[in-house]
């Protein structure tokens, strides 16, 4: 008897579920207030997206991109210097849209991409 294969291994043409989320969290980041680097994420449970969050400055605050400048776009990247930078991480935006009892036993998926404006 053959060994069982779950349903995405079936079709090779079907992207996974991780795969499926990364992509959401990736458009997600398309939304992002930040001039430097996009993030997206995407909470997850029970194959139920629980909410979504981009990075960005807090709501009610003027943004990077309203502005057209970064006050951090020309220091390294994890120069461990934040003095300057008020944006909330994806992640944040996400967790404080969804109540604790759905973010119980989920999962986060988080992807980025450095801003081109081109």
């Amino acid at each position: 008897m053959a060994d069982k294969k779950s349903p995405d291994e079936n079709n090779v043409n079907r992207m996974s579920k991780t795969e499926y989320y990364l992509a959401i969290a990736l458009v997600v980041s398309k939304r992002s207030t930040c001039l430097k680097r996009r993030y997206g994420a995407v909470i997850v449970n029970n194959d139920e997206i629980i909410s979504t969050g981009y990075n960005g400055n807090p709501r009610g605050d003027e943004n990077c991109c309203d502005r057209g400048n970064c006050k951090r776009m020309d220091l390294p990247s994890n120069s461990g210097n934040y003095n300057d930078c008020f944006s909330v991480h994806a992640e944040q935006n996400a967790m404080i849209s969804a109540s604790r009892n759905e973010m119980l036993g989920s999962t986060i998926y988080l992807a980025g991409e450095k801003y081109d404006d081109g």
